[in-house]
């Protein structure tokens, strides 16, 4: 036979309660916090190879390259100078095309069907005055917890996020 008042001591006993709802409450928390990070990295990172592929597009679209006989590994290292804050430019591709007019502009998908990176029709093509020229830059992201979020936050086949950035614009008259 139980006593009647063993298990009213357990009711009434708060001793610890606040140790049990943190640790039902930590395990969701510090996942969302981690992929709070993780976010916002990525989208750091997005904003300075945008603005780092507008800086280095304006060397195109001015024709200074052109002009001064820079080339493709020109235009790769005064990219590369900007993003070296957050990234490696050894994981870095881009491409550079010209096309007859802006409703024709259609870039490739850089990416193959089972998730790799497609180099092979990337050119290097920076136009002439007046030329309408594509800038893309593509970035491989190491996601830092593919396995926390199961592989969600890459779209390439090692788990790792393609971060690509575009401009589109007509070169000046340099050439005058």
């Amino acid at each position: 036979m139980r006593k009647p008042g063993f298990f009213r001591s357990f009711r009434k006993n708060r001793d610890g309660a606040t140790a049990v709802e943190f640790a039902l409450v930590a395990g969701p928390f510090l996942f969302f916090l981690m992929a709070l990070i993780e976010i916002a990295a990525m989208f750091f990172a997005e904003t300075v190879i945008d603005n780092a592929v507008l800086e280095s597009a304006r060397l195109i679209r001015t024709g200074q390259l052109q002009n001064g006989g820079g080339g493709a590994t020109a235009f790769r290292e005064e990219v590369c100078d900007r993003i070296v804050v957050i990234a490696d430019c050894d994981r870095m591709a881009f491409e550079v095309a010209v096309f007859q007019d802006f409703d024709t502009v259609a870039p490739t998908d850089p990416l193959n069907q089972d998730g790799t990176m497609n180099e092979a029709n990337m050119g290097f093509d920076p136009g002439r005055s007046g030329d309408i020229v594509l800038v893309r830059v593509y970035y491989r992201w190491q996601v830092l917890m593919p396995q926390l979020f199961g592989g969600r936050m890459g779209n390439m086949a090692d788990g790792q996020r393609l971060i690509v950035s575009s401009t589109v614009f007509r070169n000046e008259p340099y050439d005058d």
